[in-house]
Parts: structure tokens; C-alpha cells; sequence
């Protein structure tokens, strides 16, 4: 009766596992079909970043906007990975303070990135203006819109930290979280370097 029990709890954690490691190969999956879409979005602004329609062209970017964007977004990384360090401490109390620094900074990148547009648009460089335009508010628009969704995942796994505290599947949850967040900084430095570098050059 005893090994009977014993198999049964042992076939549980077994299975328990199998799901962890199903659900990381998942979000690999829709990490590699993210990667192809940015490749497709940045290829498309490849093409279509010279036919500016005689308007607005990458030499008229915010300098000091984009580099103060991509200096928090740079600092964000970092903060995800201390709030992963602490995870790995059982720290919760500095890993739920991380995580609100990070997704701070997140919602800060989002609110300059929402702030550029808007001033691009006063100024009359809106999304149909020229295939130039639309393939740059394209990109970096959905770049931001991964940042924004990013933002409430983080906050979701935050509320669930303080309920439930660091356990395995919460732990394999934040690991997931830092490894989107690594990815949206990646992101943003090719974006930093074809669209904005290249386009104040």
C-alpha cells in the first residue's frame, strides 16, 4: 500500500514537471514567431524607409527622446534581472519591490514613446503620410505595445507573488517574464540602430 502512495506521488511530481517544462517550451515557440514577425516588420521598413513622400524623414527624430528612451529600457533590463536574483535568494520582499522598479520604468518608456507620436503627429507626420511613416509607427508602435503588455503580465505576476509567495510555478513565471523583458531590450537596440541611428545619419 505504501509503495502504491509512493508511485502515485512520484507519477504526480513527474507529471507536474512535464507541464513546467511544456509551458517554457511554449513561450519558446511564441518567442521564436515573435522574432519573425519583428524580422518581417523590420524588413518591410528596410524597403519602404526612403519613400518618405517629400515629408517627415528619420533625420527630423527626437535625438535626446529616443536616447533617454533607450537608457531606461536599458536600466529596466537590468532591474528584471536583480528581481530574478532574488527570486533565486526566496527573497520575496526585494524581488516584488525589483519587479515594481521595472515595470515602473516600463510604463515610463511607454509614456515618452506615446509622447514622440503624439508630437509627430502635431506636427503632421501621422501613419498614412507616407510608406515611410507607416512602417516606422508600425514597428516601433508594436514594439511599444509588447512593452505595454509586458507591463500588466508583470503586475499579474506581482499580485500572484504576494498571494501565493515563490514557489515553482511562480519562479518559472518570472524567469519567463525576465527572458520576454531581455528580448524586448534586444528589440529595442536593433530598432535603436536601423531606424534611429541610421535615420539621423
Amino acid at each position: 500500500m505504501q509503495q502504491s502512495v509512493s508511485a502515485h506521488v512520484s507519477n504526480h511530481d513527474h507529471g507536474h514537471v512535464d507541464q513546467e517544462g511544456l509551458k517554457i517550451l511554449g513561450f519558446w515557440i511564441f518567442l521564436v514567431t515573435d522574432c519573425l514577425l519583428f524580422a518581417t516588420l523590420f524588413a518591410a521598413y528596410a524597403v519602404l524607409h526612403t519613400h518618405t513622400n517629400g515629408g517627415f524623414t528619420g533625420k527630423e527624430f527626437d535625438k535626446p527622446g529616443f536616447i533617454i528612451e533607450t537608457f531606461i529600457l536599458l536600466i529596466s533590463s537590468f532591474t528584471s534581472g536583480i528581481a530574478v536574483l532574488f527570486m533565486h535568494k526566496g527573497n520575496k520582499k526585494a524581488l516584488l519591490g525589483w519587479l515594481i522598479v521595472t515595470a515602473a520604468l516600463g510604463a515610463v518608456f511607454v509614456g515618452l514613446e506615446i509622447n514622440e507620436f503624439t508630437n509627430m503627429v502635431h506636427e503632421g507626420a501621422t501613419i498614412s503620410k507616407s510608406a515611410f511613416l507607416t512602417s516606422f509607427f508600425t514597428l516601433v508602435g508594436t514594439h511599444g505595445l509588447h512593452v505595454t503588455v509586458g507591463i500588466f503580465w508583470m503586475i499579474g505576476l506581482m499580485i500572484q507573488l504576494s498571494r501565493k509567495g515563490i514557489t515553482t510555478v511562480t519562479k518559472r513565471k518570472i524567469s519567463v517574464i525576465s527572458l520576454y523583458w531581455h528580448f524586448l531590450d534586444a528589440v529595442w537596440i536593433f530598432i535603436l540602430t536601423v531606424v534611429y541611428l541610421m535615420g539621423v545619419m
